[in-house]
């Protein structure tokens, strides 16, 4: 279940991507590509990798507005979900 959180998360910048324009467009775009790709990994993502994503999506939602930032907050949400199981710090 907890990797389908990061696909989920994945999934829905992806479709915040499509809805959104300009340089946010791009970089949301750059940040679901990424969690898709730790999600596919044999080994899973730390607590920093997963502070650094929650750092960038909380950006992207201070930029954005409407369906494009509820999409990024709703990602960001579940990356915190996630990282609650990860063990460490």
């Amino acid at each position: 279940m907890a990797r389908e959180l990061l696909q989920e998360a994945s999934d829905r910048l992806r479709e915040a991507a499509e809805a959104a324009s300009g340089d946010a467009q791009q970089r949301i775009y750059d940040q679901s590509d990424a969690i898709a790709t730790l999600a596919t990994r044999d080994r899973g993502p730390d607590h920093g990798r997963l502070a650094r994503h929650m750092n960038a999506l909380g950006e992207l939602a201070d930029d954005t507005e409407g369906e494009v930032r509820e999409a990024v907050v709703e990602a960001r949400e579940k990356l915190s979900t996630f990282r609650e199981g990860v063990e460490g710090v």
